[in-house]
């Protein structure tokens, strides 16, 4: 069962109805489905301890792709090139994330997810890359360089693939017990993991909009396996509303 995070739109229109909604591409369910599990979509929920009780019934968490971050959860000014803030979505990843580190349930962070990781563990982010976005509803395509020794390599073997992109946002300062698992030609960074967790893995590209399913594949192997209780590698995260141990601090 894997839980996959949602937009939530002031205003949506299908038919005669013009009403608030929380939705998302179904590429992503399909990828989720495609890879062997069972697709659950996660509206914001407002509610204390909300994000906690839903991790707790779930096997793996997908942070999905979406607006920018608002740059005070990260201490930064506003530049002017940030998108509109979203602050319930901010909020509740946020509290999903911590969830999942803590409870050590597999994390995949997907663009705005991995960005969003990076900072809960207290890192921040470069606001603009010029010429990183692409057209308008339109995928960049480019290779990235897997880092040699990270568990991204290791997943995706040799060679530089190609990978799906649309994004204006990267990581600038990683955070404390974070590494980075691929960069782009230019060194933006393409993927970050954790190694202390079990399964916590962030691309900054959209694997729902390519036919690779690794990513998603080893995300629904390592749910499968803590639902059987076989053993994985990688060491328990501990998370606290102030902060996480052993490495890395979480932004609330």
């Amino acid at each position: 069962m894997i839980g996959v995070s949602t937009y939530l739109e002031p205003v949506v229109r299908w038919g005669p109805w013009e009403l608030p909604a929380a939705l998302l591409p179904a590429d992503y369910h399909r990828l989720v489905q495609r890879a062997g599990g069972t697709a659950l979509l996660l509206p914001p929920d407002p509610a204390p301890g909300a994000a906690r009780a839903v991790v707790e019934r779930l096997d793996g968490i997908v942070v999905a792709g979406g607006p920018d971050v608002d740059p005070a959860r990260y201490g930064a000014g506003r530049d002017p090139r940030t998108g509109p803030p979203a602050p319930e979505r901010d909020a509740w990843e946020t509290a999903l994330i911590a969830a999942a580190l803590e409870a050590d349930v597999p994390l995949l962070g997907v663009c705005r997810g991995m960005q969003l990781m990076n900072v809960v563990l207290g890192g921040t982010l470069i606001q603009h890359l010029d010429g990183h976005v692409g057209a308008p509803g339109t995928w960049e395509f480019h290779p990235v360089r897997p880092v040699p020794g990270t568990r991204l390599a290791e997943l995706l073997g040799p060679g530089t693939p190609e990978v799906a992109t649309h994004h204006h946002q990267a990581v600038d300062r990683l955070a404390e017990g974070l590494v980075v698992g691929a960069r782009a030609a230019d060194g933006t960074v393409e993927a970050v993991e954790l190694p202390s967790a079990g399964f916590a893995l962030g691309v900054q590209w959209h694997p729902e909009a390519g036919e690779d399913l690794r990513l998603m594949e080893e995300l629904v192997v390592r749910a499968a396996d803590r639902r059987s209780g076989l053993p994985r590698p990688g060491g328990r995260q501990r998370v606290e509303e102030g902060g996480a141990q052993p490495s890395g601090r979480l932004h609330q």
